[in-house]
């Protein structure tokens, strides 16, 4: 390659774009992908100064571990509980959102609230809720009935699904509704030339055509199921209730104890997990759109 052509592929909108990204992409590069690898790297050794390739050791060591059958268990019961929920949920409330309420706008703006308040603000009111002695145990009470210890027992895993739901039905059902209003309306003045009712528009044209925005949903759904540990780290403490042992207190008590090798081997599984899933809804999502196409 030539000066000239040189200087002409440096002056192209893709080369100059890269300059500009070039910022981002070296602190993305330093902060996240260097220590990736880094991490994969140490699941192989026994030790992380100077230690040896142990090979698959310490994979072996996390997959027989107790505590990651019942975190790896944990986890799925919630997202294949959670995820379907949200989505219901939210394209329910997008549909009906859709149509022209009354004081539709102070309805979207409400469900996007949890979006911008601070998780620590989150968990204090559902502590305030579920506590021992909180509000809907003072309820129970009122009303003659046992307390229950809520987040000791098998109905934590369902306030946790609770605040998961709060928390992300809005964002989906925003993404819902931009969906829905990029659909041509000649579409549906067609169905009813035609004598279509409103089920069969429903299933015909919204749900076929919303296909693409309900594979982002679903991703953006799972990826924000894996990212839970936050909420009830701060509900029930390092060590919770069995139902809520995630895959996220695992690795945060491999950290604890400074097991790193236990802890890169299951971060690396779990990234691995998801890159698989993402990948395979992002191919039936291809074949999808192509046979719409």
């Amino acid at each position: 390659m030539n000066r000239r052509s040189l200087r002409r592929w440096m002056r192209k909108d893709g080369m100059k774009a890269l300059w500009f990204m070039a910022p981002s992409l070296i602190g993305f590069a330093c902060f996240y992908i260097i220590p990736f690898i880094m991490g994969i790297y140490e699941s192989f050794t026994d030790g992380s100064l100077e230690g040896t390739l142990v090979g698959f050791d310490n994979y072996n060591e996390v997959l027989s571990s107790g505590s990651f059958h019942k975190a790896s268990v944990n986890m799925l019961i919630f997202t294949g509980i959670g995820v379907p929920l949200v989505i219901a949920l939210s394209l329910i409330l997008a549909l009906l959102l859709n149509r022209p309420l009354f004081m539709r706008n102070w309805l979207r703006t409400s469900f996007i609230m949890p979006l911008v308040v601070p998780v620590a603000s989150v968990v204090m009111i559902w502590q305030i809720l579920f506590d021992w002695n909180g509000t809907l145990n003072a309820w129970l009470h009122h009303f003659h009935k046992e307390r229950i210890d809520w987040m000791q027992s098998d109905w934590s895993m369902s306030v946790v699904i609770l605040m998961y739901l709060w928390k992300n039905i809005g964002y989906n059902m925003i993404l819902f509704l931009a969906g829905l209003q990029s659909i041509p309306k000649d579409y549906y003045e067609t169905a009813r030339v035609e004598g279509a009712g409103r089920f069969r528009q429903l299933f015909h044209i919204t749900l076929i055509y919303l296909t693409p925005t309900t594979f982002f949903v679903v991703l953006i759904s799972i990826i924000n199921s894996f990212k839970v540990f936050r909420e009830t780290y701060l509900l029930a403490g390092d060590y919770p209730y069995d139902r809520i042992y995630m895959m996220q207190h695992y690795m945060n008590n491999m950290f604890s104890s400074l097991d790193i090798q236990k802890l890169t081997a299951a971060a690396t599984l779990m990234v691995g997990f998801i890159v698989i899933l993402v990948t395979g809804l992002l191919s039936v999502e291809r074949r999808f759109r192509d046979n719409l196409e």
